[in-house]
């Protein structure tokens, strides 16, 4: 059960799990009371402290939970938050969760009750007469402008960086996916980096971008993104905008799934609510069927990956060969030519992006000036037209 998953990479110890059916939902309790006085038992039988629910509740549901079971009551987004508040580590990362667990608080304070609201009219009741519940509003909506504005300006260093980046036109691909498909683990082999995997639920929380050459040895940038999951909270998607950009501003979106998972249909449906919440559904999109090692000789043979799939092993490394070439064949960006160019000492530069945007094949150095063979993208090509020498040196 995914709730439970959630619990225990929040660091709970599932105790028990109690599942309800029923047509309509009570606007008081959720559950109901004949369901609630069940909790409540079973609650006392196994000595558990915690009530976590696979729903969001209203400040009122909340309130009158634990005034009848007399323990304390979370909901599905608040596993969450504080999963995301454990796995942030960089300081954009930090940012985003504190601004989503704020979002999340700030409606939540009003839910107090009649007690903790102003006075009624009259004298004491303006001025220094605030209630505390006031200030915290205040303080808390002041605290939530500072952060969107300080993510606001590295949204902007993002753009900036990504403006630099575009003076030499680079495909990005970006992994997407549910939380714990092994996207880490895919970035990890196609890119030998070390970025930390865990079986945790969103182990990943900040963008991480490394260079990657494909078959035709055009190279592209690979970014790893936060993991979805089903009904993620609208404030935590808001709040993660900058880092979501990452995967609108992709050439190529790889959707990678557990196609171990009996689940794997719905789980990659509810991957592409997100992108189309984000805006980026119409994005050519590579779906890639990991962990396919977990499955039978059987159940490996069954799979039709299509034209627009493939089935690999990001943790042995089988099929992540067709893989490189698949993204290849869906990655219409800048094809990859054969030049011939000559620089003088004075223009170490532009030589300097040949070396690093292209693939040197022959290098010779001669009465000053240097010769060099090379594959290059065409968008480079473009750029050094100036440098060409022999066959299309005329061409634009």
């Amino acid at each position: 059960m995914e709730l439970a998953e959630l619990a225990r990479s929040a660091g709970a110890i599932v105790a028990d799990t109690v599942v309800q059916s029923r047509e309509r939902l009570d606007p008081a309790t959720l559950i109901g009371r004949g369901k609630l006085e069940e909790v409540r038992q079973r609650l006392a039988e196994t000595g558990a402290d915690l009530l976590i629910f696979d729903a969001d509740l209203t400040p009122t549901q909340q309130r009158n939970i634990e005034a009848r079971i007399e323990r304390r009551v979370v909901d599905r987004t608040q596993v969450i938050l504080d999963i995301f508040a454990r796995h942030a580590r960089t300081r954009e990362g930090q940012l985003q969760v504190e601004l989503a667990q704020l979002n999340y608080l700030l409606p939540r304070l009003a839910g107090r009750g009649i007690e903790m609201s102003r006075l009624g009219g009259g004298i004491g009741t303006r001025g220094p007469g605030e209630t505390q519940l006031e200030m915290d509003r205040r303080r808390i909506r002041r605290r939530i402008r500072l952060l969107e504005e300080s993510l606001e300006t590295v949204r902007r260093q993002r753009m900036h960086r990504r403006s630099r980046r575009a003076t030499i036109p680079i495909a990005t691909v970006a992994l997407a996916g549910y939380t714990n498909a092994g996207k880490s683990t895919l970035f990890n082999r196609l890119t030998q980096s070390e970025v930390p995997t865990s079986p945790q639920m969103f182990a990943t929380l900040d963008p991480t971008l490394r260079m990657l050459e494909l078959p035709s040895r055009r190279r592209v940038l690979l970014s790893d993104t936060v993991g979805f999951i089903r009904n993620l909270p609208h404030t935590l998607i808001k709040a993660f905008r900058a880092t979501l950009e990452e995967a609108g501003e992709a050439a190529l979106i790889l959707l990678v799934s557990d196609c171990s998972s009996p689940n794997r249909a719905q789980q990659e449906e509810d991957v592409r609510k997100v992108l189309d919440e984000i805006g980026v559904l119409d994005k050519p999109i590579l779906h890639v069927w990991n962990k396919m090692d977990l499955l039978t000789p059987g159940q490996q043979s069954a799979l039709q990956p299509g034209e627009d799939a493939v089935s690999i092993s990001a943790l042995t490394g089988a099929g992540v060969d067709e893989l490189l070439r698949a993204m290849d064949r869906h990655l219409s960006v800048d094809p990859v030519e054969r030049v011939q160019l000559r620089f003088t000492q004075l223009q170490g530069r532009e030589l300097s992006w040949v070396y690093e945007f292209g693939r040197v094949l022959q290098r010779e150095e001669r009465n000053g000036l240097i010769e060099v063979e090379a594959e290059l993208p065409h968008s480079l090509r473009s750029r050094l037209q100036a440098f060409l020498t022999g066959p299309g040196a005329s061409r634009p």
